[in-house]
């Protein structure tokens, strides 16, 4: 049995019981201040247990003379009751006019604990609250405590919380404080509403914002989850899209919201006034700093005559300019962008100005909340440091570089005065998140089977900004493990170390007669050459063979059935021979493989073993996309080349490009353009079939993968796609919404039209043999060849077949990862192409 009296009625009893006014009566009247001229020493004090006579009589502070007056009492009694350390003072008479302080001490709290909470664990709420177990125990902080944690689950979107603190009386002045939780459901956005808005529709611009509609799929993420906070980032996310498209007047009004106690949760409603969409008429250039030409910052614009009136082009331009202005020694250069408005012809005249500003220096840049990582993997980010001119530019830089590297949830640099009027102090304010992942993925395709993947990764290891990443693949038909590693500054310059050791096995499927295995190592290293440009190095040094089964490189010239008997041997007649271009004068009349056996290259691979490849090559990318995992406006370019024959057993210049541009059409409908081409030359060495491209829906979807090109016509064979060494394709997309179903399913069609074509196979067409019935892997056989003799690959290989397909797609940006659905149906084909017209892909983490 518990001592003491458990109390209990909820939080509104406990704030009445709480809430009773602290006064100090004397008797019934207060009495002349000369009553109490009395010194310090004249102070008792009564019922105090752990606080010191001392220490009460210090809170009285006598005035001159060392005498205490009314004054000085009336402080001291209001200081005693600040410090939360009682549960009452009185200031009483005594006799002789001996001043006597009455005190009831707060109690201590024994036990701190938490009901109820099952979503936010104790020790997060602990550190929240101010009452500790030990401390002292204060209906204030009581209060102040259930109004904060009430706030915590709000932040988490449940705003049904209720929180009832609860005491249990113990002995010896002592308390347990419970606070009991009922959280709750969670409280979503049930409807997300805009007002106002006549240039883009909603559909649209809730992919803008960062708060989304409940749905069935929610439990999954959290973007639904009402947060006032993040509906106010909203309204400066539209705005800047507007901005972004030419609404120079935009004004986004407010932001409503309101809760609907019968969805339980809140409707929000954006207002907008979008004004008119203006175009740029001229740009100028004016500079008030002697001996600077202004013209000469032209280059750096990013604002052209004609185009939209871009509120970001700007900034990155007023950015570049400062940057180069300090760079050619005008340290103290302010460039501030202006704009004449016509209202009539919806116009904008842009003038960069080019002023002398205010000589400031950085005196410190000061750092606050990052616990875990290293100063100066901050610090690196900044192009500028102590002692240097206050450049706000390059400032801004550093911030939206600390912003990128996803290590903190929220980053903010503010300046403060310094020690003299030219100096000012960066104060870089930093909340940092958790960095490490541990991710299994799944996912399914038409191409590879069934697919899993267990992977772990750091972005930040050790606080150093380095990134490591270790995973394993475990599929129907591919399996390996990859491990990789990046320094992200090398030698502390911005210049990118990457590491990749990678081990795949791909395995025999219904695309292709053989597997191969392949183990390699790439250093790589990557550099930043404009926020929109990226150059990457690679070496890459790798080991790559073939696996067959033992009855597709026999080598027998038979094709036993199971019954035992035995098809007749292929000899191609001479209209078939003519019809494909094929020579008999080196194939002894036997065609070499006519039993089910793999493609002559092929088992050529395999005779030859392991091939070590060593190749160095670089990527260009150029990227203005305006979203990378969803872009609705942008160019994405590729273009990469590898050069084997750095050593190795292969040698080789393969050079590729890819393009891809994205453009918004009407009503939410997205244009895509993508035109790829690849090319394979041969240097020195013959090629092998391994080395050639490789193609089929990654080209022109419809057909099956390595369903396009130069192929085996062995109808007894395997008929092997041998890939070609050019490539060409292109495609046109339109990606629209589908209206009627909620935006946060992510659900969007497509419609498409592709062309492609790959030809000119260079690889191997004979097989020169001493003796073909002592080849590796051949069986003896009284019908194999006895003598030597060549055997020729009979390859088909047209380039003037364009291959062609129109089909429709479904794209569903799940929370289990982006999948893909297709549906196309060729409408040109070669002869010996493979078509698959359905095609799925996609993957999960989680």
């Amino acid at each position: 049995m518990k001592f003491g009296l458990r109390l209990r009625g909820g939080l509104l009893a406990t704030l009445i019981m709480f809430g009773a006014p602290v006064i100090a009566p004397v008797g019934a009247v207060f009495v002349s201040s000369s009553a109490f001229a009395q010194t310090i020493q004249s102070i008792s004090v009564e019922g105090n247990r752990r606080v010191e006579v001392e220490t009460i009589r210090s809170y009285f502070k006598p005035g001159p003379g060392g005498r205490l007056d009314q004054a000085a009492i009336d402080d001291g009694l209001k200081a005693l009751i600040e410090t939360g350390l009682f549960q009452d003072v009185r200031i009483n008479r005594g006799a002789g006019g001996q001043i006597i302080v009455s005190v009831v001490e707060n109690p201590v709290i024994g036990r701190l604990a938490f009901e109820g909470n099952k979503k936010i664990k104790d020790e997060q709420l602990s550190a929240e609250v101010q009452s500790k177990a030990r401390g002292t125990f204060s209906r204030a902080m009581v209060q102040s405590d259930t109004l904060r944690i009430a706030e915590i689950y709000r932040r988490s979107g449940r705003y049904d919380v209720r929180v009832t603190p609860e005491v249990i009386e113990q002995p010896n002045n002592r308390v347990d404080l419970i606070f009991t939780i009922e959280e709750g459901a969670k409280t979503g956005v049930k409807s997300i509403e805009f007002v106002g808005n006549n240039a883009f529709s909603s559909y649209r611009l809730r992919d803008v914002i960062k708060t989304r509609e409940s749905n069935l799929l929610s439990f999954l993420a959290s973007g639904d989850i009402y947060d006032p906070d993040r509906v106010e980032a909203d309204r400066d996310l539209i705005r800047r899209f507007y901005l972004k498209n030419g609404f120079a007047d935009v004004q986004v009004v407010a932001a409503l919201t309101e809760y609907d106690p019968e969805k339980k949760g809140f409707n929000v409603t954006f207002k907008i006034e979008e004004g008119a969409q203006y175009r740029v008429a001229a740009v100028n250039f004016r500079s008030s700093i002697p001996n600077f030409d202004p013209t000469s910052m032209r280059g750096y614009s990013r604002v052209n005559v004609g185009s939209l009136y871009n509120v970001e082009s700007v900034e990155k331009s007023v950015e570049e300019m400062q940057i180069e202005a300090s760079r050619r020694g005008y340290a103290f250069a302010v460039v501030r962008p202006g704009g004449d408005r016509n209202f009539e012809a919806h116009t904008v005249s842009v003038v960069f100005n080019i002023d002398e500003g205010p000589r400031t220096y950085i005196e410190r840049i000061n750092l606050r909340g990052n616990t875990r990582t290293r100063d100066y993997v901050i610090r690196r980010e900044f192009d500028i440091s102590e002692g240097d001119a206050y450049n706000r530019a390059l400032v801004d830089r550093a911030e939206r570089r600390l912003k990128n590297l996803d290590y903190f949830k929220s980053v903010k640099i503010t300046t403060e005065p310094g020690s003299s009027s030219d100096r000012v102090i960066l104060i870089v304010d930093m909340e940092e998140k958790s960095t490490g992942d541990f991710s299994i993925s799944g996912g399914y395709s038409t191409t590879d089977g069934a697919l899993a993947e267990v992977s772990v990764s750091e972005r930040n290891l050790l606080g150093r900004g380095l990134f490591a990443k270790a995973s394993v693949t475990y599929g129907q038909y591919a399996r390996g493990y990859s491990l990789s590693f990046v320094e992200p500054y090398l030698l502390d310059y911005r210049v990118a170390l990457g590491l990749d050791l990678y081990q795949r096995q791909q395995l025999a499927n219904s695309y292709i007669s053989y597997g191969t295995k392949t183990l390699g190592f790439s250093p790589r290293l990557g550099f930043s050459l404009r926020e929109d440009l990226a150059l990457q190095l690679r070496y890459s040094i790798y080991q790559q063979e073939i696996t067959l089964p033992s009855y597709l490189a026999n080598c027998n010239n038979v094709q036993f059935l199971p019954d035992g008997s035995a098809n007749p041997l292929f000899n191609p007649s001479p209209a078939f021979a003519n019809a494909n271009g094929i020579s008999l004068a080196s194939t002894n009349g036997l065609g070499c493989y006519n039993d089910g056996e793999a493609s002559l290259p092929v088992r050529k691979e395999l005779a030859n073993g392991k091939t070590l490849t060593s190749a160095l090559g670089y990527t260009l990318t150029y990227n203005t996309l305006d979203n990378n995992k969803n872009p609705t406006d942008g160019l994405l370019v590729d273009f990469r080349q590898d050069f084997a024959g750095v050593g190795g057993d292969v040698s080789y210049l393969k050079s590729v490009v890819d393009a891809k541009y994205y453009t918004p059409l009407v009503s939410d409908i997205v244009g895509l353009v993508r035109l790829q081409g690849g090319m394979l030359n041969k240097i020195g060495s013959d090629l092998r079939m391994l080395d050639h491209f490789q193609m089929g829906p990654n080209l022109v979807r419809g057909f099956a993968p390595n369903g396009i090109g130069p192929r085996d016509l062995n109808p007894f064979g395997t008929q092997d796609a041998l890939g070609g060494t050019k490539y060409w394709g292109a495609s046109l997309e339109l990606q629209m919404p589908f209206w009627f179903l909620p935006k946060e399913v992510g659900l969007k069609g497509a419609v498409y039209a592709d062309a492609g074509g790959l030809f000119d196979y260079q690889g191997p067409t004979s097989w020169t043999t001493t003796n073909e019935v002592n080849a590796p892997g051949c069986i003896p056989s009284p019908i194999n060849p006895s003598s030597a003799g060549t055997c020729t690959g009979l390859v088909f290989d047209d380039s003037k077949v364009v291959r062609t397909s129109v089909g429709v797609g479904l794209i569903w940006q799940s929370p289990f990862g982006p999948l893909r659905f297709d549906y196309a149906v060729p409408l040109t084909k070669g002869k010996y192409d493979r078509t698959q017209e359905f095609r799925f892909g996609g993957g999960t983490t989680f």
